[in-house]
């Protein structure tokens, strides 16, 4: 099972580069992702945890939880690509896009290095290894960083690097975080105990590891892998890349691969539980949410460039569930309850927008009025996904905040609560200016509808829509499964219902 969810994408990754551009192709896409989408469902139905390659790789709680979110969102991508792909979309979106090219074998490169994207992703999810893990979110960033260069503008290129070199320096903290973990093992290495950076043995063992050592490289984690997921301060390659990239491609980095850097410091958080540290872990994540927080909502006032806006967002919603992690106990299960509402709202977000700038030929929310006339289906889409991101009921980020809250009195944290509440309140206010202004007003004459053709075609709104629904879902409706999941999950990091 393990092996067949990291080769099906890996495989059918490297087909796609051989073959020129064309329909097969566009095919390989959706059949490979509804694959990868299949098996990962059918490991709900497995005893926890399963594992391959002597322990290296293993499904757990958490692993099954961020795997379902990502493979759920490449699928709902993959459907999206059938109308970003087509033919007809290549003329009007290469008008618009004066100065950027787009060679005979875009496509190709553009679902190889996707499928690739997934497989690295996949082995984020599934790595019990520390070495692994790092090695996994390092080949994330190389299987992404063409995909935001896929339109060959020199604004892309600029977000591709930028990409490129934040987050090397930030995974480069991380790799000596590695280093720093494997010297906390020391002592008990010399005890005669069995180690290395499985995260089983470091578990069984967290109360021999150096407390010291165990602190930095922690705190060496955090900032490495927290730049990768988009906390502030380290968060400035985060909005370059998510707007110039192309919106399933947006939609992704968004909604799955912060999730993958979100995984790998709560596998960090919950070695610091298993030590006794966990005090030490909780503070500094609460330190960096609320920052993170507050400073995305300070930017979110002044933006005009809707797929900007989004990643700022973005930013917030990390912010969100680094503070409830932190937090503990029932805000902990609201944290990663958040992180699975937060992806597919976001992803529904980023297609959405994807529609829209095909229609509008602009990214600045002053040309893109009228939504409900102009495109009332993308529309309708577009502004009911801005009152979900803000936590607005009856979604599901209203449910996943009002945990997080809740964790938040019930611990006495009344300073966090009320930076916290302020945050959201200001980032409500300045999306909703967005939500108001797209919404209404003259609609400025589309030249043509998503895909070229004048009209909003079914692939261009069926995948946003059901990620949407599902938003809608989980916010009135929890299932038993997922909630016991969700529970699972967070005992670890020390939290509980």
């Amino acid at each position: 099972m393990i092996w067949a969810l990291i080769l099906i994408p890996t495989l059918a990754g490297a087909a796609a580069f051989m073959v020129p551009s064309g329909r097969f192709v566009r095919v390989l896409l959706p059949v490979s992702a509804a694959a990868h989408f299949g098996m990962v469902m059918a490991a709900w139905t497995l005893p926890l945890p399963f594992s391959a390659a002597f322990d290296w790789l293993a499904a757990d709680a958490l692993s099954l939880l961020f795997l379902s979110v990502a493979s759920g969102l490449f699928l709902a991508v993959a459907i999206y690509a059938i109308f970003y792909l087509g033919p007809s979309r290549k003329r009007p979106i290469k008008d618009y896009l004066e100065g950027y090219q787009f060679a005979d074998r875009s496509d190709s490169v553009f679902v190889g290095c996707l499928l690739l994207f997934l497989a690295a992703m996949t082995v984020v999810c599934l790595a019990r290894h520390m070495g692994v893990l790092w090695v996994a979110v390092e080949a994330t960033t190389l299987a992404s960083a063409p995909l935001i260069y896929h339109h060959r503008h020199h604004r892309s290129l600029e977000a591709a690097w930028k990409y490129l070199l934040i987050c090397s320096v930030g995974i480069s903290l991380a790799l000596l975080g590695n280093f720093f973990l494997a010297v906390s093992t020391a002592a008990a290495s010399a005890q005669g105990r069995e180690m290395s950076l499985l995260t089983p043995l470091l578990m069984k063992n967290a109360a021999l590891l150096s407390p010291e050592w165990l602190k930095a490289a922690f705190l060496l984690m955090l900032v490495g892998y927290g730049t990768k997921m988009g906390l502030a301060p380290m968060h400035s390659w985060l909005p370059d890349a998510h707007s110039e990239a192309p919106s399933p491609v947006s939609a992704l980095l968004s909604g799955a691969l912060l999730n993958c850097a979100f995984l790998a410091i709560l596998r960090m958080q919950a070695l610091m539980e298993a030590a006794g540290l966990g005090a030490f872990g909780r503070e500094r994540l609460i330190f960096f949410g609320l920052l993170s927080m507050a400073w995305a909502a300070m930017l979110l006032v002044s933006q005009t460039d809707y797929k900007r806006m989004l990643a700022y967002s973005s930013v917030e919603h990390v912010g969100v569930m680094a503070v409830g992690v932190g937090l503990g106990g029932i805000a902990a299960v609201g944290a990663l309850f958040h992180a699975v509402n937060h992806s597919l709202v976001k992803a529904a977000l980023f297609l959405a927008a994807g529609n829209i700038l095909a229609a509008m030929r602009s990214k600045d929310i002053h040309d893109v009025g009228g939504l409900l006339k102009a495109l009332p289906a993308s529309g309708a889409l577009w502004i009911a996904g801005l009152f979900a991101v803000t936590g607005s009921p009856p979604f599901g980020l209203f449910s996943s905040e009002l945990l997080i809250l809740k964790g938040a009195l019930l611990s006495g944290r009344f300073v966090v609560t009320g930076i916290y509440l302020a945050a959201l309140a200001l980032a409500f206010a300045a999306i909703l200016r967005v939500a108001l202004k797209t919404a209404y007003g003259s609609p400025r004459a589309a030249e043509a509808g998503p895909g070229g053709s004048g009209r909003e075609t079914f692939f261009a709104v069926a995948a946003p829509a059901a990620l949407l629904t599902g938003v809608l879902i989980l916010g009135l409706w929890l299932p038993p499964a997922l909630w016991r999941l969700l529970g699972e999950a967070a005992a670890a990091l020390g939290g509980s219902f």
